[in-house]
């Protein structure tokens, strides 16, 4: 993408005002100088610290047109051919004699040739201007741009280190240019510089950091957030059917599949509650080796209209700039079902808004839904096609019982050969994953209080008292057993 040609082109369209959001300020003015070279017209800039100053030639500052109505009416009352750059301008857009100013500029401009250019990193027009006015987004680096530059650093780091060279593969320079995708050019190179600097190399240990860095820059407090922590599938008991539907398609997912074969696009983990459903959506990235973002929907939600659709937006872009990703939606009922809190309204474009994204995105983002009440969905969702599979995570087996209470004794630092798991997975028939660690806790909360260690009694003691889910709610459960049976596939 050519930015000083598609610039150019708005510019010459006379087009009273132009909008660039962006961070990037030096970028765009470095543009716009060579821009004005080759219009052979006159480049000014304003701030409201420096006034307005003229920058294709070297002028002082004109310090009396520092407040922005002045300098406005400066414009209008000169006249003067050229392009006029207002600098963070966007806290004056709310006082209403600078919009009434610029819409006269906007009226009278094309008359006498000059253009404003507001350049900022947030902008929001007030709707009698927007009539007059043209957006300009800065073109992301592309993956050769970003190979250039961490060439640039590598050398820029050789030449301070003499003797030496960065150490770099193939492969991880790969994934670095792969990871920084979507990002502005300097937010890039500070990356890139960050992950040479470091070591003096390049490697595959530097992916993680580089996309928690690249996170922090983007995240905005909103309902996205990064999950440091992924799983192994090691950490799963059972579902052996959905370990074996994602490695088969890890590979396509990390690398670009072959013509005609689509990257996998997401899955619906539906089940009974502590049964694993969130530890299989956090394995799923540590398997495809991304990033794992989670999306709350407690925080999605706002009050004013309009606002909940624009948060889930801003989420799913954030998603796509992080791609590629995994994005967990945990109790998806919560937030877009039919008997949402928040009335129909918000829900259903909430919906909308979702099922639009997932039929027209293209970037590696992987969703992974889960929910506990197939009923609360709406059909929309969950009719074929709309993801790749939907599993059904199913109380554990014995085998998957003796998996966990393995994993969880070894976490706490606990020999499973001093206990006598046999007994144990008897005694734990209808429990959940959940339930299971509980009683591993429960029990060493036993033996702290008492004195003693662990013992195969305790835990025994520990399932023998609790009431499972599975006796609890038995004829929910049931009935979500059979609405499964012939509509998903069993995760084991």
């Amino acid at each position: 993408m050519d930015d000083s040609r598609d610039l150019e082109l708005i510019l010459r369209s006379r087009t009273p005002l132009v909008v660039v959001e962006t961070h990037e300020e030096a970028r765009v003015l470095e543009l716009l100088m060579g821009l004005s070279q080759r219009m052979m017209t006159q480049l000014y800039r304003w701030s409201v610290t420096e006034g307005l100053r003229r920058l294709d030639k070297d002028m002082a500052a004109q310090r009396h047109n520092i407040e922005p109505a002045a300098v406005l009416g400066h414009i209008r009352s000169a006249k003067t051919p050229g392009l006029y750059v207002l600098l963070d301008f966007h806290p004056y857009l709310s006082e209403p004699i600078n919009v009434r100013m610029l819409k006269d500029i906007a009226l009278e401009c094309e008359q006498w040739g000059a253009t404003i250019i507001l350049l900022s990193h947030e902008i929001e027009l007030p709707g009698e201007l927007a009539r007059y006015s043209a957006r300009f987004e800065l073109s992301l680096p592309s993956p050769e741009t970003l190979r250039r530059i961490i060439n640039d650093v590598a050398r820029e780091w050789g030449a301070q280190h003499v003797g030496k060279r960065v150490r770099a593969d193939a492969a991880a320079v790969d994934l670095l240019v792969r990871n920084l995708a979507g990002l502005p050019l300097l937010d890039a190179r500070r990356l890139i510089r960050n992950a040479i600097y470091l070591d003096g190399a390049i490697t595959q240990e530097d992916i993680p950091a580089v996309m928690q860095a690249k996170y922090r820059l983007l995240e905005g407090g909103g309902a996205l957030s990064f999950e440091y922590d992924t799983a192994r599938f090691s950490d799963l008991g059972g579902m052996k059917h959905l370990k074996s539907w994602l490695q088969r398609r890890a590979a396509s997912f990390s690398a670009a599949p072959p013509p005609g074969l689509e990257p996998p696009k997401g899955i619906l983990l539906l089940g009974v509650q502590g049964c694993g459903k969130s530890l299989a959506a956090k394995s799923v990235a540590g398997t495809f080796g991304v990033p794992l973002l989670r999306l709350d929907f407690g925080t999605l939600y706002n009050k004013y209209h309009g606002e909940t659709e624009r948060n889930l937006r801003e989420a799913l872009r954030t998603a796509e700039v992080m791609s590629p990703c995994v994005l967990w939606m945990d109790e998806i009922e919560k937030g877009i079902g039919t008997d949402s809190g928040e009335g129909s309204g918000p829900s259903k474009r909430v919906l909308g808004a979702l099922l639009t994204w997932m039929a027209e995105r293209t970037d590696q983002v992987f969703m992974v839904a889960t929910a506990n009440d197939i009923t609360a969905l709406p059909p929309e969702l969950v009719r074929k096609g709309r993801f790749d599979e939907i599993f059904f995570v199913d109380l554990p087996d014995a085998a998957a019982r003796l998996t966990i209470l393995d994993v969880h004794l070894k976490r706490r630092n606990l020999d499973p050969e001093a206990f006598d798991l046999t007994l144990l997975v008897s005694a734990s028939e209808g429990f959940s994953g959940a339930e299971l660690e509980q009683a591993v806790v429960s029990a060493l909360y036993e033996s702290y209080a008492t004195g003693q260690p662990v013992s195969g009694d305790m835990l025994l003691h520990e399932l023998q008292r609790t009431r499972p889910l599975s006796v609890v709610m038995a004829e929910k459960i049931e009935a979500l057993r059979r609405w499964a049976a012939e509509r998903t596939v069993p995760a084991d």
